[in-house]
């Protein structure tokens, strides 16, 4: 497996599919960069030169936040709409969808999985139920 900036590439894959192996790399800038630095998009990774490796890492490097630098910056400007108290921050403190997505049905992701409310047809189920509820009659 060839390594790019700390990140493990599968030497099976073209260079146009491994690159997007690192975070912040999608397909658009995957081929942006490979323009950039003239390296043959068809080459897997395994046929890679060492000099090659070397012009990609420095481009990406010099040009592009990735991993780690990324990350921080997406997660400080999260912390930073939930700090101002903005409608994003608070769907991203509740972990509702944050850009307008409908949420009576869908948004399963966010929600997680759906809490039944309603009636209890089994009189031996709800006996249990009524014993753990906190309600008193």
């Amino acid at each position: 497996m060839a390594r790019i900036l700390g990140v493990e590439i599968p030497n099976e894959k073209k260079l146009v599919v491994g690159l997007t192996y690192i975070f912040g790399i999608g397909d658009a800038m995957s081929r942006r960069i490979i323009k950039a630095t003239a390296v043959d998009p068809d080459k897997r990774i395994k046929d890679l030169s060492e000099e090659e490796l070397g012009k990609l890492a420095a481009c990406i490097q010099q040009t592009y936040k990735i991993e780690g630098d990324l990350r921080r910056e997406i997660s400080n400007n999260i912390s930073r709409l939930i700090d101002i108290n903005s409608y994003r921050g608070l769907r991203h403190r509740r972990g509702l969808p944050a850009h307008g997505q409908r949420t009576r049905t869908n948004s399963r992701t966010r929600k997680g999985p759906k809490k039944t409310v309603g009636v209890i047809r089994d009189k031996s189920a709800r006996s249990r139920a009524a014993a753990k509820s906190p309600v008193k009659k």
